[in-house]
């Protein structure tokens, strides 16, 4: 799962949010690092939709625009649990790559020429 992908249903986890909301959750969630563009998003809630990750939850008119409310699917969640849990074995697989790379030579570790 990419990471843009994995943000909004991060993003969608809690709580029902319309498009905008999703922008700025994301980019709350990743720091800054990700800032979705409309289109961009738009593009993916229509194919995360077509998924079954995430589904339209309700619409409303804020000062004669519609906004449209998407929410985190039993499937999206279950997607998102098996990307978190694969990205944590990726994590810990580092840190213990770096854990023998830190103790140095005499390690049985073979260091690149």
């Amino acid at each position: 799962m990419r990471e843009p992908t994995f943000l909004i249903l991060t993003a969608l986890a809690a709580r029902p949010l319309h498009g905008y909301g999703v922008i700025r959750e994301v980019a709350a969630l990743s720091e800054g690092r990700v800032t979705l563009q409309a289109g961009t998003l738009y593009a993916a809630l229509d194919r995360l939709v077509a998924e079954d990750l995430v589904e339209p939850d309700r619409e409303e008119t804020v000062d004669g625009r519609q906004r449209r409310y998407y929410r985190l699917t039993d499937r999206g969640a279950a997607a998102l649990t098996a990307d978190m849990v694969r990205q944590q074995q990726n994590v810990a697989a580092a840190a213990r790559r770096l854990r023998t790379r830190q103790a140095g030579p005499g390690t049985g570790v073979i260091q690149p020429a």
